[in-house]
């Protein structure tokens, strides 16, 4: 698989891509290609046997021209101050696009989680909770899970930021665990809409989600969620993988039972009766929809040119190259784009700060109820798009919607000073 373009040149190239169908002068593009501030410390936190180990971590904020900056937090040994700049773009896009509030955050530290204990974890959370309480804040930039974190790292931010500015204020992060201010449907957020993005788009192009075949290239918390979902519609999840390799059975999987495997052994390898694939052979399956799930860079030019699949939903963050794409065109593939079919963390994320500063609780049935109305009608824009500019593919749609919502709120604040 690729892994070597430039998450961050793909974003501007994107930016670049969607800018030829608007009006917007130059000064103003430039703006929309870069962050606005960038965080890179070095975190100094004690191991368990009492030696002191150094790491590094980024925070990147990427236009706050509609609200407060939003995005997660992730543990990963592949974060990079380009990457972390790449994903607080795609944020602010991403908010832009389902017309969310925020402008767009990411962090993260250069770590693998899996070498550490969960007591030095938590002394590690607390080191770059202490260097982020300048930036962070309800209203000013709100973190939340990402790769390799989740309730808990986000409880141990938010108690951290409490606790050295003596308040509470729970909507400082989002992703909590429900006793500390979380939200239902909040862990099934992303999959969720990577099952409603998938439905819209088979139902744009007058086909039926329910006995589509589906590939599911990384089982973490959306591919998984996304998979049960899918199955759920009536959908046949033939195919899915992790780290360690993919399985595949033609009769199809139980996505659940998929997933106690390997919560069980670690791995979905091993599976039952399944076939083992590779990660490679996953993408390149004949199937009706490829949801890539995994990290950026999944799929290059190279490997696009093999892509079977009729349509692909992006449940990772940018998993496919500008130069994939463009293959893609010319194949007939339709992609729904990350900034829409992954939204639906950052919604429910929107969703969860608006009950933490109300105080109030909604239930999970309306908050299932308000990203559905969020990703369809958000879906339909892109549509919209889509045709009146007639687009090349559904990714340039998106970022005509949502860079000319940005602009629009740049030109009514004006420039100061």
């Amino acid at each position: 698989m690729a892994g070597q373009a430039n998450p961050f040149e793909s974003l501007q190239e994107q930016v670049d891509d969607a800018a030829a169908f608007l009006d917007a002068p130059p000064g103003v593009l430039t703006r929309l290609k870069n962050p606005e501030r960038v965080l890179e410390t070095n975190l100094t936190f004690e191991r368990d046997d009492g030696t002191l180990e150094t790491v590094r971590a980024y925070r990147s904020q990427f236009n706050g021209d509609r609200g407060p900056y939003k995005g997660g937090i992730r543990y990963h040994p592949g974060v990079t101050r380009d990457e972390v700049k790449a994903l607080s773009g795609w944020m602010a896009y991403k908010c832009a696009v389902v017309d969310i509030p925020y402008g767009g955050g990411k962090g993260g530290i250069a770590i693998d989680p899996a070498d550490y204990s969960e007591a030095e974890l938590e002394r590690l959370t607390r080191a770059f909770a202490t260097e982020l309480r300048p930036l962070i804040g309800e209203d000013r930039d709100i973190p939340a899970p990402d790769v390799n974190t989740g309730q808990r790292e986000m409880n141990w931010i938010k108690d951290t930021y409490e606790t050295l500015e003596n308040t509470t204020a729970p909507g400082v992060i989002t992703g909590k665990a429900l006793d500390s201010g979380g939200s239902e449907g909040r862990v099934e957020a992303t999959g969720r809409s990577v099952a409603l993005a998938a439905r819209e788009a088979f139902d744009w192009l007058d086909r039926d989600v329910s006995g589509a075949t589906v590939a599911v290239q990384g089982y973490g918390n959306a591919g998984s969620i996304g998979a049960a979902l899918l199955d759920n519609l009536g959908a046949d999840v033939v195919a899915v993988s992790d780290s360690s390799g993919g399985i595949h059975a033609a009769d199809g999987l139980d996505p659940r039972a998929v997933k106690d495997h390997k919560a069980e052994t670690g791995s979905v390898s091993g599976y039952g009766d399944a076939a083992s694939i590779t990660n490679e052979e996953l993408l390149t399956l004949d199937v009706d929809l490829l949801v890539p799930a995994a990290l950026e860079n999944a799929i290059d030019e190279d490997l696009a040119g093999d892509v079977r699949a009729d349509v692909i939903v992006e449940a990772a963050n940018g998993p496919l190259t500008p130069d994939a794409d463009d293959v893609l065109v010319e194949k007939d593939v339709y992609v729904v784009p990350d900034i829409l079919a992954n939204a639906g963390g950052v919604t429910v994320s929107y969703f969860e700060w608006v009950q933490n500063r109300q105080r109030f609780h909604w239930t999970e049935e309306r908050v299932n109820e308000e990203l559905e109305r969020v990703i369809t009608g958000a879906f339909e824009g892109i549509v919209d798009a889509f045709d009146v500019h007639e687009t090349p593919n559904l990714r340039t749609a998106a970022y005509v919607v949502a860079i000319d919502r940005i602009v629009d709120a740049y030109d009514q604040a004006g420039n100061w000073p």
